[in-house]
C-alpha cells in the first residue's frame, strides 16, 4: 500500500525538498502552506515528473480552527496518514530581549509552538487508530544552544525539543516514531524571512562558507523514515562541515 505523508511549510524550503525526496521514493503526498500560487505549482511539478498523488491543503497552521477544518475534511483514504512532518516555522528579528517586538514573538510562538500541537493534536488520532505512525518535528540547533540575540526564537526550539522527547513518550504504546531533526545554518528563505526581506544581511549569513541545503535535510528525513520497523532515530543533529556551533563557524 502507498504511503501518505503530510508536510506543513511545504511551499519553499525543507518543506518543498522533502515533499519531491519523498515523491521520488512513492508517497502520496498533502502538503500545506499559506501560498496557495506555490501550493499549485508544487503540486503539478510533483505530479508531472512522479506518479505520485499530491493533495494541497492552503491554510495556516497558526489558527486551530483552519488546522482542524482542513484535516477532518480528508476523505478516508486521505486521513491514513502515515508520517507527519511539522515543518513550518520561522525566525522574525534579532534583537536583544529588551528590544523585542511583540508581533515577532508572537508570530514565532504561534507558528513554531502552537501550530506544530495543533497539526499534531488533529492528526495523531489518525495514527493511533492504525496504531503506526511517524512524526517528524523539524527543530534547529537553536533548540540545543542559545546564542546571542537568539531569545525567542531559541525558546520556541527548546519547546520544539521538549515537545519531540514528550510525544515519543506518550506515543509509545500506539506504535508511533516520533523524531526531531536539528539542522544548523541552512540556507533557505530563513534569513530573509528574519531580515524582514533585506536580502544583503541575508547573504552575509552564509559568506564565506557552504551551509546546509534543503535537499540535504531532506535527504536525511528519508534516511530517518526508510530504517527498519524496530529502529526510531529519535532526534538528528546536523551541521554543516564548517559549522561546530551556533557561534563557531569557519569562513575563509
Amino acid at each position: 500500500m502507498t504511503k501518505i505523508a503530510l508536510i506543513t511549510g511545504a511551499t519553499s524550503g525543507i518543506g518543498r525538498s522533502t515533499a519531491f525526496e519523498l515523491a521520488s521514493h512513492g508517497y502520496n503526498l498533502i502538503i500545506t502552506g499559506r501560498r496557495k500560487d506555490r501550493l499549485d505549482h508544487i503540486t503539478k511539478e510533483i505530479t508531472g515528473k512522479y506518479s505520485v498523488q499530491v493533495l494541497a491543503l492552503n491554510f495556516d497552521v497558526r489558527k486551530y480552527e483552519e488546522v482542524k477544518n482542513a484535516i477532518s475534511s480528508l476523505s478516508t483514504e486521505w486521513k491514513n496518514i502515515d508520517v507527519l512532518i511539522n515543518n513550518a516555522g520561522l525566525a522574525a528579528g534579532l534583537s536583544d530581549i529588551q528590544d523585542g517586538d511583540l508581533e515577532d514573538w508572537e508570530a514565532m510562538i504561534d507558528t513554531n509552538i502552537k501550530g506544530l500541537l495543533y497539526m499534531t493534536k488533529e492528526v495523531s488520532p489518525l495514527m493511533i487508530k492504525n496504531n503506526s505512525g511517524h512524526i517528524i518535528n523539524i527543530s534547529s540547533t537553536a533548540g540545543k544552544e542559545v546564542y546571542p540575540k537568539g531569545n525567542v526564537y531559541c525558546a520556541t526550539k527548546f519547546a520544539v525539543d521538549a515537545l519531540n522527547k514528550g510525544m515519543r513518550i506518550d506515543l509509545l504504546p500506539h506504535n508511533i516514531k516520533v523524531t526531531s531533526i536539528n539542522p544548523g545554518l541552512l540556507e533557505t528563505e530563513f534569513s530573509l524571512v528574519r531580515f524582514k526581506g533585506d536580502e544583503e544581511k541575508a547573504k552575509k549569513v552564509y559568506e564565506g562558507f557552504e551551509p546546509l541545503h534543503p535537499e540535504d535535510v531532506a535527504d536525511t528525513i528519508w534516511f530517518v523514515l526508510s530504517r527498519p520497523a524496530h529502529v526510531c532515530l529519535n532526534e538528528v543533529l546536523m551541521t554543516a562541515t564548517a559549522q561546530a556551533s551556533s557561534r563557531d563557524v569557519f569562513r575563509k
